[in-house]
């Protein structure tokens, strides 16, 4: 594998494939702990740029990929997984990731109820925390963190971050699939967390206002 092109943050896209059909399911990015780990697990494994760690697909929702294949392309940038999918590949609920036209029309149905898979159960202790792990980024500077990229690039490129993801915010709220943006308003959360920690702001500060406005 030493042939793979991982870029700048330790990452490369993994394009998934069902065998059969040869539908496109979804994209994910894999660092080279995923990647090891699904090539000796046989499932697919990811890494969450907005979580900073590993996923396994179907963790929460039993949908898993069983890995048949791995090829990359001419550029050796790119993954491409060939898997036997297990229900549904995408978070919405739906088969592929690849569900809408561009003029917003959905092409396939979804399988599953989205909010009652991953319905969330904890409260503030997860932005406590995460708010913990960018603060460890931070000051350990890990190589190939997406953390570590936006501390090394500074206030402006977290701002650049924050606002584009305000945006994507913006246009999930259009779609009436709420797991969308439910899905984009976590990406935005993380980022307003790197900006506190980049600004010296601990989360307990953003409580006390919000209760003050109670």
């Amino acid at each position: 594998m030493k042939q793979l092109k991982f870029n700048e943050q330790g990452l490369i896209p993994a394009i998934v494939q069902d065998v059969n059909s040869g539908q496109v399911l979804m994209m994910a990015y894999m660092n080279q702990e995923a990647l090891d780990k699904t090539v000796a697990s046989g499932q697919t494994w990811f890494y969450s740029r907005s979580r900073q760690c590993l996923w396994k697909k179907g963790e929460t929702s039993g949908n898993i990929q069983a890995v048949q294949e791995i090829r990359y392309d001419c550029d050796q940038d790119t993954l491409l997984v060939l898997v036997e999918q297990t229900g549904a590949a995408c978070h919405t609920g739906h088969y592929s990731c690849f569900y809408r036209t561009l003029d917003g029309q959905e092409k396939e149905p979804a399988l599953f109820d989205a909010a009652q898979v991953y319905q969330g159960k904890e409260g503030p202790a997860i932005l406590l925390e995460l708010m913990e792990v960018i603060r460890q980024r931070q000051k350990d500077r890990p190589e190939g963190s997406y953390t570590t990229y936006l501390f090394n690039e500074g206030i402006d490129k977290i701002l650049k971050k924050v606002g584009e993801e305000s945006a994507e915010v913006i246009i999930a709220a259009k779609n009436p699939d709420n797991s969308e943006l439910i899905y984009e308003v976590g990406d935005m959360i993380y980022h307003l967390l790197v900006l506190l920690v980049e600004k010296g702001v601990d989360i307990t500060e953003i409580f006390a206002e919000l209760r003050s406005r109670r």
